[in-house]
């Protein structure tokens, strides 16, 4: 049964807008990642690259496990 230890991850309301817009940035190619700014193509780095945006503005993210 998933949601009834109640120790379930929160994000924020910005935290999901983070990770959309990168998911968004990723399906056109534009998502660049590194120094040397290489493009992104998998999806779990799409989604990493938005929740340490998010954490950077301050939204609501859980802690690196």
């Amino acid at each position: 049964m998933i949601g009834l230890g109640g120790n379930m991850r929160r994000y924020g309301k910005k935290a999901q807008e983070e990770v959309k817009a990168a998911m968004h940035q990723l399906k056109r190619g534009k998502l660049k990642s590194g120094p040397r700014k290489k493009p992104v193509k998998s999806r779990e780095q799409a989604i990493a690259i938005g929740l340490s945006k998010a954490r950077k503005k301050g939204a609501k993210v859980p802690q690196k496990p």
